[in-house]
């Protein structure tokens, strides 16, 4: 599976961003989907996540600001980013996990996006 973000920028506090992840070779795991960030000199963080069922999940900084969402037909994810900081400023990755039959996890990770958020 290889992902591929896009939608990075730079973008004034209070600003909008949308991100978006195509995937190719295989369609988006239906187990976990998710956007991570990484700031320099920190470690990659989660920002937010579907798993199986479609449950969100969003890191406390970003709840109420962020909205992840998948597209099935489009094999497509994405992160609506409102309301904008300084200190959403990072790399943003997606990943997808697939768990097998025999609870063997692999993950894919696409190559960051750039957003970068001034004050």
């Amino acid at each position: 599976v290889q992902l591929q973000a896009s939608g990075g920028g730079l973008v004034q506090a209070g600003g909008s961003l949308r991100l978006s992840c195509a995937a190719s070779g295989s369609t988006l795991s239906t187990y976990h989907v998710g956007w991570y960030r990484q700031a320099p000199g920190e470690q990659r963080d989660l920002v937010a996540e579907i798993n199986s069922g479609g449950a969100t999940n969003y890191a406390a900084s970003v709840k109420g600001r962020f909205t992840i969402s998948r597209d099935a037909t489009k094999n497509m994810m994405y992160l609506q980013m409102n309301s904008l900081k300084p200190e959403d400023t990072a790399v943003y990755y997606c990943n997808t996990e697939y768990i097998n039959r025999y609870g063997r996890r692999t993950t894919y990770w696409g190559l960051g996006t750039q957003v970068t958020v001034s004050s």
